[in-house]
């Protein structure tokens, strides 16, 4: 058995030193070769030639979005063309719920099997080994699949049919966007009516208000530090999908578009490279303040 895993940004490192456990012939792929070494060094084959991926009988993608993904399958230089009946594709990327189906679709047609598994916990669980996935496909597949998921994640979920991974990485990272667009604005209003930032923080993380979000990004935002997360520009994807399927659905969702608001906001300031706790800088310009310890 051989498997590749696509992808050693961010996430995809972690997730592809961890599927070395797994006790396969393991691949690792990247556009770029510059972790390249990590992996030789114990002893994983490397390649920056997706023809070689395609040769895998499992093939994991880790990909930034879902125009990289379809590319990846589809484009010019496409794999999907050299694949065969038989072959698994596994991706771990977060993508379009409808691309998620499309992909399946096709793939479906040349006897490949899809299963769309996006993962959740940020760079340190990947690193860790103990992040959630959550499927989306059938049992049989999901049950060939989760020896690979146990090596990356301690929290492996079948949602439902294909599409059902996605969907539901959606609504988590929708919900945690809220979250942090909820303290972007709170703290500056909060600094602006003289509250020490310092205390305020302090507060909101050992209190009813704190959330994920806030105990991982507001110590970050105290120090000017905003790039420990995930850029912006990349994670926009995740509020889009929401926007597109509940336009799609008809159904509304205040919170979520008040918070896609200060989202865009903070991209149209030139904050997409840094990560989601920048969104704090837009009120902070807004209220004529700055979220930084009084003692500085």
């Amino acid at each position: 058995m051989k498997i590749a895993c696509v992808g050693l940004g961010q996430m995809g490192k972690g997730i592809a030193m961890n599927m070395i456990k797994c006790g396969q012939e393991l691949i690792v792929s990247d556009l770029s070769d510059k972790t390249f070494s990590e992996f030789e060094a114990k002893g994983v084959s490397t390649t920056t030639d997706p023809q070689e991926v395609a040769k895998c009988n499992i093939i994991f993608f880790s990909l930034p979005d879902t125009a990289v993904v379809l590319d990846y399958l589809f484009g010019e230089n496409g794999i999907a063309k050299n694949l065969k009946a038989g072959q698994i594709v596994c991706d771990l990327s977060t993508i379009n719920y409808a691309a998620s189906v499309d992909i399946y679709e096709k793939l479906s047609e040349i006897g490949v099997k899809f299963m769309d598994a996006p993962v959740s916990g940020m760079e340190a669980k990947a690193i860790d080994g103990t992040l959630t996935v959550m499927c989306g496909g059938n049992k049989e597949l999901f049950e060939t699949l989760l020896p690979y998921f146990n090596c990356i994640g301690n929290n492996i979920l079948l949602m439902g049919s294909i599409g059902a991974g996605q969907l539901t990485k959606a609504i988590n990272n929708t919900m945690f966007n809220i979250n942090i667009a909820g303290f972007a604005e709170m703290i500056p209003f909060a600094v602006k009516l003289g509250l020490d930032p310092e205390q305020i923080v302090s507060v909101i993380n050992s209190s009813s208000g704190r959330s994920y979000a806030s105990e991982f990004f507001l110590p970050r935002v105290l120090k000017r530090s905003f790039v420990d997360g995930y850029p912006l520009e990349h994670a926009y994807k995740d509020l889009v999908c929401t926007a597109e399927l509940s336009a799609q659905q008809h159904l509304t969702l205040p919170v979520m578009h008040a918070a896609l608001s200060t989202y865009q906001t903070a991209l149209l300031k030139g904050l997409g490279k840094h990560d989601k706790g920048a969104m704090t800088m837009v009120y902070e310009e807004l209220f004529g303040v700055k979220i930084e310890p009084k003692n500085k």
